[in-house]
């Protein structure tokens, strides 16, 4: 009877494993159409990137399923090194986004390092609000921090216009912290060429705007 009952608890769980794969068959079917593609219109291309990837960006953006950095600026597979979580925050604590700014920087030696937001951000918006949400808090503090040094700024605005100055602001802000870790400020001592850009996407229109934020050294980091 044991034994029975095992093979029953087994053919069950298969049931729901398959059950479940075959609702993610569209995604592998997509892949393949994808795959083939691409090798039909370059039959080396997965080739040559399954040798080395040398993009000359780092991406740090947002989590939202809307925003992907690759398709934003129509670049393929390899030309593209990405960091995203919720509303694009670089944290000095934040060993995870550290370690992929550092592994851009030192090993990959990108040349452009690109922050970009965009309007209509959920969790700027969360930060904006007064109810609590959790956890995510504690994320989000950094992004009522940004607010608070921009007071002045967003004072007497409309919500809609506050709410996409504070995009803006935030995504000026992260630029800052950037410029400010030990792995930029090491690459600008050591003359490396290097450039923060801070850009903000719409998502109503499919057009980035650039925020006129670029600094490539210490200096015009002190003075912005």
């Amino acid at each position: 009877m044991g034994s029975i009952g095992v093979i029953g608890t087994i053919d069950e769980l298969n049931f729901g494993y398959g059950d479940k794969m075959r609702k993610l068959k569209n995604l592998l079917d997509r892949n393949l159409s994808w795959a083939s593609a691409i090798k039909e219109e370059d039959p080396d291309f997965f080739a040559r990137l399954s040798k080395q990837q040398s993009p000359e960006y780092l991406w740090i953006g947002c989590s939202d399923s809307r925003v992907p950095a690759n398709q934003i600026v129509d670049l393929p597979p390899g030309e593209v090194f990405v960091h995203r979580n919720i509303a694009n925050v670089v944290v000095h604590t934040d060993l995870n986004c550290l370690s992929v700014i550092q592994f851009a920087v030192e090993v990959l030696k990108i040349k452009h390092i690109i922050v970009c937001g965009h309007y209509g951000c959920g969790g700027v918006k969360a930060a904006m609000s007064e109810p609590e949400h959790g956890l995510i808090d504690n994320w989000l503090s950094h992004i009522k921090d940004v607010s608070r040094f921009n007071a002045d700024k967003l004072k007497g605005l409309k919500e809609n216009e506050k709410f996409d100055k504070l995009c803006e602001f935030n995504v000026i802000e992260q630029v800052k912290n950037v410029c400010h870790t030990t792995i930029v400020q090491d690459a600008w001592r050591k003359g490396v060429d290097l450039s923060v850009h801070g850009w903000v996407y719409s998502i109503k229109d499919g057009v980035l705007k650039d925020l006129d934020v670029c600094l490539t050294s210490r200096q015009e980091l002190r003075e912005l």
